[in-house]
């Protein structure tokens, strides 16, 4: 469907192919992101544990969503035009999210795309086991929510065929071993904690987390990708704008 609908947009509207191309800019979101989010770990370490849940909640999610976004973005070679730089950054993102995840989501993603709707291929679909688990009950699914970003590094587990490690992920994980160490000892675990606590609601029960729901579960028979166009857009780089994406996966966020 979305590369049908690219080529018959191109057909009527070729100065699309404009829009394409990396955005170099957004490699300073990343640097300023990441620098906002330290900031506000070292603030916090003075906090009782109650008030950091609220600011890992209220602030911190944001600013990590946002960085996973940006992840995205390097994942498509949308900030630079080489790859190795683009993974630089994915890396450089993971600096604030606590844990080494842009390599193995650049593998992971990029199947989703190549592969959208084919179960056995596509890890953003829910598993069977999964599915079965969480069944129709409303507090199960809240809590599926709520433990999203458990059950997506998990889900790449049903891709069969598809080497888990390569020197890339390696090193990612490796790199952000020896980050969590600096932050846990030079400015404290509350700041760890901090800023593991933002990813963990950033991927779950919290607005922003609200797009993997809207992106791809089909509640219209035939439609299996949706958009957003709400304010939540300008938290996170116009990530809702998905059909968009799907349809031209070149476009950087700046230009969908």
């Amino acid at each position: 469907v979305h590369r049908q609908r690219a080529r018959e947009i191109l057909a009527k509207h070729p100065e699309v192919r404009k829009l394409m191309g990396p955005n170099p800019a957004s490699a300073l979101w990343v640097v300023g992101l990441v620098a906002v989010q330290w900031l506000a770990a070292f603030l916090v370490t003075d906090l009782s544990w109650w008030w950091l849940l609220l600011v890992a909640y209220l602030f911190g999610a944001f600013v990590n969503h946002a960085l996973y976004v940006l992840i995205h973005e390097c994942t498509h070679n949308l900030v630079f035009r080489n790859k190795s730089h683009n993974n630089y950054l994915g890396i450089l993102c993971d600096f604030a999210l606590a844990f080494p995840s842009a390599m193995a989501f650049r593998k992971y993603h990029l199947l989703h795309h190549q592969h959208l709707g084919d179960y056995d291929m596509d890890p953003d679909i829910v598993c069977h086991a999964e599915g079965q688990l969480v069944r129709d009950s409303a507090w199960r699914k809240a809590l599926w929510v709520a433990l999203l970003g458990v059950s997506q590094a998990l889900r790449p587990l049903k891709i069969k065929g598809v080497k888990a490690l390569d020197g890339w992920i390696v090193a990612n994980m490796m790199i952000i071993a020896a980050v969590d160490l600096f932050v846990f000892f030079v400015i404290g675990p509350k700041a760890l904690g901090y800023l593991a606590l933002s990813t963990f609601f950033a991927l779950g029960l919290h607005p922003v987390g609200g797009r993997w729901i809207q992106e791809h579960y089909e509640t219209r028979k035939g439609q299996e990708t949706y958009s957003y166009y709400g304010p939540l857009n300008r938290t996170c780089f116009n990530m809702g704008y998905h059909n968009e994406h799907h349809d031209f996966a070149g476009i950087p966020w700046s230009n969908l």
